[in-house]
């Protein structure tokens, strides 16, 4: 019999769909059929069952924090099983030693992190039972029964846990080290407060702040513009001042001489250029460009949308969403027909059918086995769905993905551009630009009436003109305006920053390291490393903007040019990374120079702490104080234990946090505002006990208010009942 393991409930739910079952406390019993001839046993992970031990798990003299202490790098990395989850591992570990079950199918998810939960629970467990690999990339029926007829070898996909586990421990590694040591050098300096550190989280945070002085040290200056409107032949047209293409003027008094001069004089024509383009359909959506459009449009979080899609995904609706490829084969193409067929039905997309091209089997901007790495783009699967019938985030994020493969299959989009320039009194030159749309094609399905509006409004309609027609200047306008500091980040632009961060790279070999492993983090973890910025204070977000903090500024300060806060060790460590993922690096090797890595980095804070200097900021703001007798401040209290750990969840002021993160990175949170109520201690202490909460009356999302209690679900994420 085989025992298949999946990495969370919902997913071992789905996998067993196709199939007749019975359930069970923990695990489901699947019937004798024709791929599981002897029927089969399905459980699960919830998440992360086991995790890396905390430092004075390995040495008693570790637990203090000390820099006679570091650097802390033990001989042998070891996992623990998370205490609240001792129930599911031990019910897992007692099906992996039934003596009927003789091999174990491991169906987590298809990339790293799925392979190493799975692998780890069977290290802990002691199983040396044959194994095999479910890898599918989306969890409809037929995918997932052609899957379950097609395993490969777990040989096949052993690098890729590999990969992870030395991801995770050189990730534990800088971050421990490096954290205590910053956090403690700091203290020296009067700054009283943890400083986390990480591989990603810092050089992110590095481009933050980089902006925010940016920002800061912008000085506005004032310039103006002169704009005409000529009349020729009772055709009027608008065109602006320029000198060798510069346009603004650095003074008024110049402005106003330039407009004195050209004042009802005579104007020619010199010259008309029209260039027609072409704009082909966008490509189909990675994580990234999905989170990146559906912030741009919606709002929504990094987070949030990976959320929404992962719903998604386990629904069946939509292929792997932490796939960091654009791009699908001909199997995937082949459906398109089919899948397209059904979705013309529904009265959101109908407007857009028939779609001109049928098939897109032989068009390589989407059709490219080369560029599918282990899962292809993010479609709609076959199991379509009309999309009023899902929730509203649900709807708008299956809207876009849907809207991505209709556009694919529509006509390029086609302007005709036009550039006039026109000279007065044989001195003063003007240019003038417009442009005409040809064909629609793909904007119709991916952009609103409205959209198209504002878009077609940024240049004006030119009328019919002709090289050396004669006019007048009708009349002149002077503008007034001021330099703009640069904008800030939008969290959709921050993930894609940090995907294209070899942009910011001098180093032109590091630049294509980056830009060949895709920049700072992955698709899967980008999300969570801004939450960790937002948690550990580096950052805040308003209105959708990202502004660094001044205990950022200090931690970035404090790094200065080390390569903790560059892209370029990240770029190195990402490209080991993915060797040793493809079976072509020694994971061994890779962790020895991490260790070195992790002694340098000691030795250079301590070298260049010396020189720190704060005096720009209130360090009163980093002053702990003693909480006075009957005071109201009750941050640092303890209201409970974490789900994931054994750590407790401590009120950090403006969420609950794990106090074994500084530990072993455990990032399990509660917002303490949800929707624009704040979470009381005591119904935090009931969510993390498993039980609803109070009636919680004022929750406003939209232009509705609510009244709801709250629960933790099975992926520990807060649901409203």
């Amino acid at each position: 019999m085989k025992l298949i393991i999946a990495e969370k409930p919902d997913q071992g739910l789905k996998l067993a769909s196709p199939f007749i079952i019975k359930k069970q406390r923990g695990y489901i019993e699947i019937e004798p059929n024709t791929i599981f001839k002897d029927g089969a046993i399905m459980t699960w992970a919830v998440g992360h069952l086991c995790e890396l031990i905390p430092p004075e798990d390995y040495d008693p003299k570790w637990k203090k924090w000390s820099m006679d202490t570091l650097p802390i790098i033990p001989t042998k990395f070891k996992h623990r099983v998370t205490k609240s989850k001792w129930k599911q591992f031990n019910l897992i570990k007692s099906l992996i030693h039934r003596q009927d079950v003789d091999e174990i199918i491991i169906a987590g998810d298809a990339g790293r992190e799925g392979e190493a939960i799975v692998r780890i629970i069977l290290t802990l467990c002691g199983s040396h039972k044959p194994m095999k690999r479910l890898w599918i990339s989306s969890l409809t029926p037929n995918s997932v029964k052609a899957g379950f007829q097609n395993l490969l070898d777990a040989n096949k996909t052993k690098p890729l846990f590999d990969e992870a586990m030395s991801r995770a421990c050189a990730d534990w590694l800088i971050g421990m080290n490096a954290s205590r040591a910053y956090t403690l050098l700091l203290q020296t300096k009067g700054i009283s407060d943890v400083f986390s550190t990480g591989r990603v989280q810092t050089p992110t945070l590095a481009l933050i702040v980089k902006r925010e002085y940016e920002i800061e040290n912008f000085s506005s200056e004032p310039f103006w513009e002169v704009e005409a409107t000529f009349e020729m032949s009772g055709k009027v047209y608008t065109g602006k001042w320029h000198n060798k293409n510069e346009s603004r003027i650095k003074t008024e008094e110049m402005a106003i001489r330039i407009s004195d001069f050209c004042k009802g004089k005579e104007a020619i024509i010199t010259s008309i250029e029209k260039n027609r383009k072409e704009f082909l359909p966008p490509y189909l959506f990675d994580l990234s460009s999905l989170q990146s459009t559906a912030n741009k449009m919606y709002k929504f979080s990094p987070q949030q949308t990976l959320d929404i899609a992962q719903k998604l995904y386990i629904k069946g609706l939509i292929s792997y969403p932490r796939s960091d490829s654009r791009f699908v084969t001909g199997e995937e193409a082949q459906l398109f027909p089919d899948i397209l067929k059904k979705l013309s039905t529904f009265n959101t997309f109908k407007d857009y059918f028939p779609v001109p091209t049928p098939s897109l089997l032989k068009n390589k901007r989407y059709v490219n086995p080369k560029r599918v790495t282990d899962h292809y783009a993010i479609i709609p699967t076959e199991q379509v769905v009309d999309p009023c019938r899902l929730s509203g985030e649900e709807q708008k994020i299956y809207t876009l993905i849907a809207q991505r493969l209709i556009a694919a299959h529509d006509h390029p989009a086609i302007f005709d551009y036009t550039t006039i320039h026109t000279l007065v009194d044989n001195r003063a030159t003007f240019i003038s630009k417009g442009k005409e749309q040809i064909q629609e094609g793909w904007r119709r399905v991916i952009y609103s009436n409205n959209e198209r509006k504002k878009s077609d409004k940024e240049d004006q309609d030119l009328p019919s003109l002709q090289k050396s027609e004669h006019g007048i200047v009708q009349s002149l306008k002077i503008k007034s305006s001021k330099t703009e500091p640069p904008k800030r980040y939008t969290e959709g632009q921050l993930i894609t920053l940090m995907k294209s961060c070899g942009k910011h790279v001098d180093d032109q070999e590091l630049s294509k390291v980056l830009n060949k492993t895709e920049g700072l983090g992955t698709e899967a973890t980008r999300a969570g490393i801004i939450g960790v910025l937002k948690d550990r204070k580096y950052i805040q977000i308003k209105k959708n903007q990202v502004f660094a903090t001044n205990k950022g500024k200090i931690l970035i300060d404090s790094v200065g040019k080390s390569i903790l806060s560059s892209p370029e060790m990240t770029a190195k460590w990402e490209q080991r990374l993915h060797e040793i993922g493809e079976g072509k690096a020694s994971p061994i090797r890779f962790m020895e120079q991490v260790k070195m890595l992790s002694s340098k980095l000691i030795e250079d804070a301590i070298t260049e702490s010396k020189a720190w200097r704060f005096d720009k900021y209130n360090l009163n703001e980093f002053k702990q104080t003693r909480k006075k007798k009957g005071s109201s401040n009750r941050i640092g209290i303890k209201v409970g234990k974490c789900v994931l750990c054994d750590g407790d969840i401590i009120d950090k002021g403006t969420f609950y946090g794990c106090s074994n993160y500084h530990h072993t990175q455990c990032h399990f949170t509660i917002s303490k505002k949800i929707l624009g109520k704040t979470l009381s201690q005591t119904n935090v202490k009931k969510l993390l006990k498993g039980e609803e909460t109070n009636e919680i009356k004022g929750f406003k999302k939209n232009d509705n208010v609510f009244s709801a209690r709250l629960k933790l679900d099975s992926q520990n994420k807060i649901k409203f009942i």
